[in-house]
Protein backbone atom coordinates (compact mmCIF):
# COMPACT_ATOMS: atom_id res chain seq x y z
CA UNK A 1 0.00 0.00 0.00
CA UNK A 2 1.24 3.50 -0.86
CA UNK A 3 0.79 6.96 0.61
CA UNK A 4 -1.80 8.98 -1.30
CA UNK A 5 -2.89 12.60 -1.05
CA UNK A 6 -5.88 11.37 0.98
CA UNK A 7 -3.48 10.46 3.81
CA UNK A 8 -2.82 14.19 4.22
CA UNK A 9 -6.43 15.28 4.15
CA UNK A 10 -7.07 15.13 7.88
CA UNK A 11 -10.01 12.81 7.35
CA UNK A 12 -10.65 9.11 7.91
CA UNK A 13 -7.69 7.97 5.79
CA UNK A 14 -5.35 10.17 7.83
CA UNK A 15 -6.75 8.82 11.08
CA UNK A 16 -6.27 5.26 9.89
CA UNK A 17 -2.62 5.98 9.09
CA UNK A 18 -2.13 7.55 12.52
CA UNK A 19 -3.55 4.49 14.23
CA UNK A 20 -1.89 1.85 12.03
CA UNK A 21 1.64 3.31 11.99
CA UNK A 22 2.41 6.26 14.25
CA UNK A 23 0.11 5.47 17.15
CA UNK A 24 1.24 1.85 17.17
CA UNK A 25 4.94 2.66 17.56
CA UNK A 26 4.96 6.05 19.33
CA UNK A 27 2.37 5.22 22.00
CA UNK A 28 3.03 7.02 25.33
CA UNK A 29 0.91 8.88 27.93
CA UNK A 30 1.73 12.35 26.58
CA UNK A 31 1.19 11.66 22.89
CA UNK A 32 -1.86 9.48 23.50
CA UNK A 33 -3.85 12.51 24.66
CA UNK A 34 -3.85 13.77 21.04
CA UNK A 35 -4.06 17.41 22.11
CA UNK A 36 -2.99 20.38 19.97
CA UNK A 37 0.20 20.64 22.02
CA UNK A 38 2.08 18.47 24.49
CA UNK A 39 2.21 19.57 28.12
CA UNK A 40 5.67 18.91 29.56
CA UNK A 41 7.17 19.03 33.03
CA UNK A 42 10.36 21.13 32.84
CA UNK A 43 12.41 22.48 35.73
CA UNK A 44 15.76 24.27 35.46
CA UNK A 45 17.94 25.12 32.46
CA UNK A 46 16.98 23.41 29.19
CA UNK A 47 18.67 22.74 25.87
CA UNK A 48 16.53 22.99 22.75
CA UNK A 49 17.45 21.87 19.23
CA UNK A 50 15.81 21.19 15.88
CA UNK A 51 17.02 19.52 12.70
CA UNK A 52 15.68 18.24 9.38
CA UNK A 53 16.71 15.01 7.69
CA UNK A 54 16.65 14.44 3.94
CA UNK A 55 19.00 11.49 3.45
CA UNK A 56 18.96 9.34 0.32
CA UNK A 57 18.60 6.36 0.39
CA UNK A 58 16.09 6.18 3.23
CA UNK A 59 17.55 2.87 4.43
CA UNK A 60 21.29 2.21 4.45
CA UNK A 61 23.82 -0.11 6.03
CA UNK A 62 23.80 0.64 9.74
CA UNK A 63 20.55 2.55 9.91
CA UNK A 64 17.75 4.47 8.23
CA UNK A 65 16.32 7.98 8.26
CA UNK A 66 14.27 7.13 11.38
CA UNK A 67 17.25 6.09 13.49
CA UNK A 68 19.24 8.97 12.02
CA UNK A 69 16.79 11.69 12.99
CA UNK A 70 16.47 10.52 16.60
CA UNK A 71 20.22 10.09 17.07
CA UNK A 72 20.98 13.38 15.37
CA UNK A 73 18.73 15.47 17.59
CA UNK A 74 19.51 13.57 20.79
CA UNK A 75 23.24 13.96 20.12
CA UNK A 76 22.83 17.73 19.67
CA UNK A 77 21.30 17.92 23.16
CA UNK A 78 23.96 15.66 24.66
CA UNK A 79 26.71 17.91 23.30
CA UNK A 80 25.37 20.73 25.47
CA UNK A 81 25.63 18.54 28.56
CA UNK A 82 21.86 18.02 28.61
CA UNK A 83 19.91 14.94 29.54
CA UNK A 84 17.49 14.46 26.60
CA UNK A 85 13.83 14.22 27.61
CA UNK A 86 11.42 14.91 24.74
CA UNK A 87 11.28 14.88 20.95
CA UNK A 88 8.78 16.10 18.40
CA UNK A 89 8.74 14.78 14.86
CA UNK A 90 7.25 16.16 11.66
CA UNK A 91 6.90 13.89 8.62
CA UNK A 92 6.66 15.25 5.08
CA UNK A 93 5.72 12.26 2.95
CA UNK A 94 5.68 12.21 -0.82
CA UNK A 95 2.77 10.55 -2.58
CA UNK A 96 3.78 7.00 -3.48
CA UNK A 97 5.77 6.29 -0.31
CA UNK A 98 5.38 2.64 0.60
CA UNK A 99 3.49 2.34 3.89
CA UNK A 100 5.41 -0.79 4.89
CA UNK A 101 8.64 1.19 4.51
CA UNK A 102 7.15 4.03 6.55
CA UNK A 103 6.19 1.53 9.25
CA UNK A 104 9.77 0.20 9.30
CA UNK A 105 11.18 3.70 9.69
CA UNK A 106 8.72 4.70 12.44
CA UNK A 107 9.45 1.46 14.27
CA UNK A 108 13.17 2.25 14.04
CA UNK A 109 12.57 5.73 15.46
CA UNK A 110 10.57 4.33 18.38
CA UNK A 111 13.25 1.78 19.22
CA UNK A 112 16.01 4.40 19.11
CA UNK A 113 13.97 6.81 21.25
CA UNK A 114 13.53 4.11 23.90
CA UNK A 115 17.26 3.39 23.85
CA UNK A 116 18.04 7.10 24.22
CA UNK A 117 15.51 7.50 27.05
CA UNK A 118 13.37 10.14 25.32
CA UNK A 119 9.62 10.43 24.75
CA UNK A 120 8.21 11.43 21.37
CA UNK A 121 5.72 13.92 22.76
CA UNK A 122 4.24 15.54 19.65
CA UNK A 123 4.26 15.20 15.89
CA UNK A 124 2.73 16.11 12.56
CA UNK A 125 2.32 14.65 9.08
CA UNK A 126 1.94 16.24 5.67
CA UNK A 127 1.62 14.66 2.23
CA UNK A 128 2.96 16.35 -0.90
CA UNK A 129 3.17 15.37 -4.54
CA UNK A 130 6.30 13.45 -5.41
CA UNK A 131 7.77 10.03 -6.05
CA UNK A 132 7.80 8.25 -2.71
CA UNK A 133 10.29 10.34 -0.74
CA UNK A 134 10.27 11.12 2.98
CA UNK A 135 11.62 14.05 4.98
CA UNK A 136 11.61 14.26 8.78
CA UNK A 137 12.06 17.22 11.10
CA UNK A 138 12.79 16.55 14.77
CA UNK A 139 12.97 18.94 17.69
CA UNK A 140 14.43 17.96 21.03
CA UNK A 141 14.38 19.26 24.59
CA UNK A 142 16.83 18.23 27.30
CA UNK A 143 17.52 19.39 30.84
CA UNK A 144 20.99 20.57 31.86
CA UNK A 145 21.96 19.53 35.40
CA UNK A 146 22.77 22.36 37.76
CA UNK A 147 26.42 23.37 37.64
CA UNK A 148 27.13 21.81 34.25
CA UNK A 149 28.58 24.27 31.73
CA UNK A 150 29.60 23.03 28.28
CA UNK A 151 30.67 25.69 25.79
CA UNK A 152 33.44 26.34 23.27
CA UNK A 153 34.07 29.56 25.19
CA UNK A 154 35.48 27.40 28.03
CA UNK A 155 38.47 26.11 25.99
CA UNK A 156 41.87 26.92 27.45
CA UNK A 157 45.40 26.67 26.09
CA UNK A 158 46.82 23.26 26.97
CA UNK A 159 43.49 21.44 26.86
CA UNK A 160 43.44 18.17 24.92
CA UNK A 161 41.06 17.24 22.11
CA UNK A 162 39.57 13.75 22.00
CA UNK A 163 37.78 12.15 19.05
CA UNK A 164 35.46 9.22 19.79
CA UNK A 165 36.32 7.07 16.76
CA UNK A 166 36.88 6.56 13.04
CA UNK A 167 35.96 9.36 10.66
CA UNK A 168 33.98 9.18 7.44
CA UNK A 169 31.96 5.98 7.90
CA UNK A 170 28.53 7.55 7.31
CA UNK A 171 29.65 9.66 4.36
CA UNK A 172 31.31 6.68 2.67
CA UNK A 173 28.31 4.45 3.38
CA UNK A 174 25.79 6.84 1.82
CA UNK A 175 27.94 7.58 -1.24
CA UNK A 176 28.55 3.86 -1.73
CA UNK A 177 24.81 3.21 -1.75
CA UNK A 178 24.13 6.04 -4.19
CA UNK A 179 26.93 4.99 -6.51
CA UNK A 180 26.04 1.27 -6.19
CA UNK A 181 29.52 0.42 -4.91
CA UNK A 182 29.55 -2.92 -3.09
CA UNK A 183 31.57 -2.81 0.14
CA UNK A 184 31.19 -3.48 3.86
CA UNK A 185 31.23 0.14 5.01
CA UNK A 186 28.43 0.77 7.51
CA UNK A 187 27.17 4.10 8.79
CA UNK A 188 28.26 5.02 12.31
CA UNK A 189 24.73 6.31 13.03
CA UNK A 190 24.32 6.07 16.80
CA UNK A 191 23.43 7.78 20.07
CA UNK A 192 26.41 9.13 22.01
CA UNK A 193 24.70 8.99 25.40
CA UNK A 194 26.97 6.21 26.65
CA UNK A 195 30.03 8.42 26.16
CA UNK A 196 28.63 11.57 27.75
CA UNK A 197 27.29 9.64 30.73
CA UNK A 198 30.68 8.01 31.24
CA UNK A 199 32.53 11.35 31.13
CA UNK A 200 30.18 13.28 33.40
CA UNK A 201 29.64 10.31 35.69
CA UNK A 202 33.38 10.16 36.39
CA UNK A 203 33.62 13.88 37.07
CA UNK A 204 35.57 14.80 33.93
CA UNK A 205 35.61 18.58 33.48
CA UNK A 206 34.36 18.67 29.90
CA UNK A 207 35.07 22.11 28.43
CA UNK A 208 33.10 21.60 25.24
CA UNK A 209 31.71 18.82 23.03
CA UNK A 210 30.47 18.67 19.45
CA UNK A 211 29.10 15.83 17.37
CA UNK A 212 31.00 15.51 14.10
CA UNK A 213 28.24 15.52 11.46
CA UNK A 214 27.83 17.33 8.15
CA UNK A 215 31.01 19.15 7.17
CA UNK A 216 33.17 16.76 9.17
CA UNK A 217 35.83 17.25 11.79
CA UNK A 218 37.53 20.11 9.96
CA UNK A 219 34.38 22.23 9.91
CA UNK A 220 33.57 21.51 13.56
CA UNK A 221 37.06 22.40 14.79
CA UNK A 222 37.07 25.60 12.75
CA UNK A 223 33.83 26.57 14.50
CA UNK A 224 35.25 25.75 17.94
CA UNK A 225 38.44 27.70 17.19
CA UNK A 226 36.45 30.70 15.98
CA UNK A 227 34.13 30.72 19.01
CA UNK A 228 36.88 30.16 21.58
CA UNK A 229 39.34 32.50 19.84
CA UNK A 230 41.98 29.83 20.37
CA UNK A 231 44.17 27.94 17.93
CA UNK A 232 43.65 24.22 17.48
CA UNK A 233 46.58 22.02 16.55
CA UNK A 234 46.03 18.43 15.42
CA UNK A 235 48.30 15.51 14.74
CA UNK A 236 46.91 13.92 11.56
CA UNK A 237 48.63 10.64 12.33
CA UNK A 238 46.52 10.38 15.49
CA UNK A 239 43.17 10.76 13.73
CA UNK A 240 41.46 7.33 13.38
CA UNK A 241 40.14 6.35 9.94
CA UNK A 242 39.39 2.76 8.93
CA UNK A 243 41.43 1.29 6.09
CA UNK A 244 38.31 0.74 3.98
CA UNK A 245 37.08 4.32 4.36
CA UNK A 246 40.59 5.68 3.73
CA UNK A 247 40.81 3.66 0.51
CA UNK A 248 37.32 4.80 -0.54
CA UNK A 249 38.22 8.44 0.16
CA UNK A 250 41.48 8.18 -1.79
CA UNK A 251 39.69 6.80 -4.85
CA UNK A 252 37.12 9.63 -4.87
CA UNK A 253 39.54 12.37 -3.80
CA UNK A 254 37.80 13.02 -0.48
CA UNK A 255 39.46 14.18 2.72
CA UNK A 256 38.24 12.27 5.82
CA UNK A 257 38.63 15.48 7.81
CA UNK A 258 35.65 16.89 5.91
CA UNK A 259 33.53 13.76 5.49
CA UNK A 260 30.24 13.54 7.39
CA UNK A 261 29.58 11.30 10.39
CA UNK A 262 26.49 10.49 12.46
CA UNK A 263 27.90 8.84 15.57
CA UNK A 264 31.15 10.62 16.39
CA UNK A 265 32.02 13.45 18.75
CA UNK A 266 34.92 15.56 19.90
CA UNK A 267 35.46 16.55 23.51
CA UNK A 268 37.88 19.12 24.90
CA UNK A 269 39.12 18.36 28.41
CA UNK A 270 41.94 19.59 30.69
CA UNK A 271 45.28 17.95 29.92
CA UNK A 272 45.46 16.37 33.37
CA UNK A 273 42.19 14.49 32.72
CA UNK A 274 42.79 13.53 29.08
CA UNK A 275 44.08 9.98 29.64
CA UNK A 276 41.25 9.21 32.07
CA UNK A 277 38.71 10.60 29.61
CA UNK A 278 40.22 8.51 26.83
CA UNK A 279 39.97 5.37 28.95
CA UNK A 280 36.32 6.13 29.70
CA UNK A 281 35.50 6.72 26.03
CA UNK A 282 37.16 3.48 24.96
CA UNK A 283 35.09 1.59 27.51
CA UNK A 284 31.83 2.50 25.73
CA UNK A 285 30.16 1.02 22.66
CA UNK A 286 30.48 4.19 20.62
CA UNK A 287 33.93 5.23 21.79
CA UNK A 288 36.02 2.07 21.50
CA UNK A 289 38.27 3.61 18.78
CA UNK A 290 38.72 6.95 20.56
CA UNK A 291 41.99 8.86 20.37
CA UNK A 292 43.61 12.04 21.63
CA UNK A 293 44.09 13.98 18.39
CA UNK A 294 45.22 17.46 19.31
CA UNK A 295 45.59 20.37 21.68
CA UNK A 296 44.22 23.85 22.27
CA UNK A 297 46.83 26.58 21.81
CA UNK A 298 46.91 30.32 22.29
CA UNK A 299 45.80 31.87 19.04
CA UNK A 300 43.24 33.77 17.05
CA UNK A 301 40.56 31.34 15.95
CA UNK A 302 42.36 29.08 13.48
CA UNK A 303 43.49 25.50 13.44
CA UNK A 304 46.20 23.56 11.71
CA UNK A 305 47.30 19.96 11.46
CA UNK A 306 50.79 18.53 11.49
CA UNK A 307 51.80 15.77 9.11
CA UNK A 308 55.31 14.31 8.91
CA UNK A 309 56.79 17.40 10.47
CA UNK A 310 55.00 19.82 8.14
CA UNK A 311 51.84 21.78 8.82
CA UNK A 312 48.91 23.03 6.80
CA UNK A 313 46.23 25.53 7.70
CA UNK A 314 42.73 24.19 7.03
CA UNK A 315 39.94 26.50 5.94
CA UNK A 316 36.31 25.78 6.80
CA UNK A 317 35.40 26.50 3.16
CA UNK A 318 37.44 23.47 2.09
CA UNK A 319 34.46 21.26 2.84
CA UNK A 320 32.06 23.19 0.58
CA UNK A 321 30.61 21.31 -2.38
CA UNK A 322 30.74 17.79 -0.93
CA UNK A 323 27.64 15.68 -1.67
CA UNK A 324 24.82 16.13 0.83
CA UNK A 325 24.70 13.02 2.99
CA UNK A 326 22.21 13.79 5.79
Amino acid sequence: MKITMAHGSGGRTSAELMEAVFGKHFKNPILDKMEDAAVLELHGKAAFSTDSFVVTPLVFKGGDIGKLCVCGTVNDLLMMGAEPKYLTCGFIMEEGLDIDLLDQIVRSMAAQAREAGVLIAAGDTKVVEGSGGLYINTTGIGLIPEGRDVSAANCRAGDKILLSGNLGDHHACILSARMEIDNEIHSDCGCLKDITEALFGAGIEVRTMRDVTRGGLGTILNEIADTSRCRIELSEESIPVSDEVRGFADILGLDPLYMGNEGKMVAVVPAAQAEKALELMRGTEHGKDAAIIGEIKEGNGTFLTTRLGASRVLDVLYGEGLPRIC
